[in-house]
């Protein structure tokens, strides 16, 4: 099941998109965006992950976005109706992230300087806001004592947000989707350890709705998508809520919680409760998979 835009597809056609960092939700939009008879150009790294996107009507150009080489390409030289920033760290830890989300973001900018582009979207994290103990947290709520990496993630949101053209920050919640359920897997493999703590909230959002929330970002008026917007679905459920409906589902015991950290993090996710009311407000914006339930009902074909 997807969301489509809240204006109709046909308003999209002939229009140009320019994805930066087409991975696990950049490849779905810039797929839809096909669909609506756009001009999609995407930038990558990797050369054998572009010749896949060519073979579905993208135009992919392998460079690194925060270099300066791409700006020229023909390909975007033109500039775009619209650009959607999703780039990945890649891994390298604070300096990975720096180059990935600040340099990265810098260098669009940039490019917006001689190529013009009529809207942009860049898809931030949830994982900048610091807050515990169960609390509801909007947009409105401090991100200045999150880690290094959070602020790393909040200087990019800045660049965007004091950008002179039409930007939006969409923080999104932890994601998943088909081919992307960690939990789900390790349940199946007999996992009888999960990380975390099973009474600490979940905030989850399908690939399919933010691809949904892009779309309807693209698609609102002039002067009203701006700002930040959450991404996130309605459920919030403590994390042993959903382990254990997996594993019932799986047929698998339930397993127990170890309290640490998952594996390459820090510290354990702090138990928040992120609430997407703005964006339901001002652009009418619903989740089709408005918990976990529904979600991975679509990905066990239940």
């Amino acid at each position: 099941m997807q969301r489509m835009s809240l204006v109709a597809p046909e308003f999209f056609r002939g229009k140009h998109l320019t994805v930066f960092g087409a991975g696990y939700v950049g490849t779905e939009v810039a797929r839809q965006a096909v669909v609506r008879g756009m001009r999609v150009t995407a930038l990558m790294r990797n050369a054998e992950k572009a010749e896949g996107f060519r073979a579905f009507g993208v135009e992919a150009v392998v460079a690194d976005l925060a270099a300066d080489d791409w700006h020229a390409h023909p390909a975007l030289a033109g500039g775009a109706d619209y650009a959607l920033n999703c780039v990945s760290s890649g891994g390298g830890g604070p300096a990975g992230y720096r180059r990935s989300y600040v340099e990265g973001m810098k260098s669009v900018l940039a490019w917006t300087k001689r190529a013009p582009v009529g809207m942009l979207v860049y898809t931030g994290s949830t994982s900048v806001y610091p807050q515990d103990g169960g609390v509801r947290v909007d947009e409105n709520a401090p991100t200045t004592d999150g880690g290094e990496n959070a602020q790393i993630l909040v200087e990019a949101e800045n660049l965007v947000l004091g950008w002179s053209g039409r930007g939006c920050v969409l923080r999104l919640a932890g994601i998943y989707g088909p081919g992307r359920h960690y939990l789900l897997d390790q349940l199946r493999e007999g996992a009888g350890v999960v990380a975390g703590r099973g009474d600490f909230h979940l905030n989850l959002i399908h690939r399919d709705d933010i691809a949904g929330a892009v779309w309807a970002v693209f698609g609102a008026p002039i002067g009203v998508a701006s700002g930040v917007f959450n991404v996130v679905d309605d459920g919030a459920a403590p994390k042993a809520d959903m382990v254990n409906w997996l594993a019932a589902r799986l047929r698998v015991p339930e397993p127990v919680f170890s309290g640490a950290p998952a594996a390459g993090r820090r510290a354990v996710t702090p138990d928040r409760v992120i609430v997407n009311d703005r964006i339901k407000r001002v652009l009418g914006w619903r989740p089709v998979y408005p918990s976990f339930r529904e979600g991975y009902a679509a990905i066990l074909g239940a």
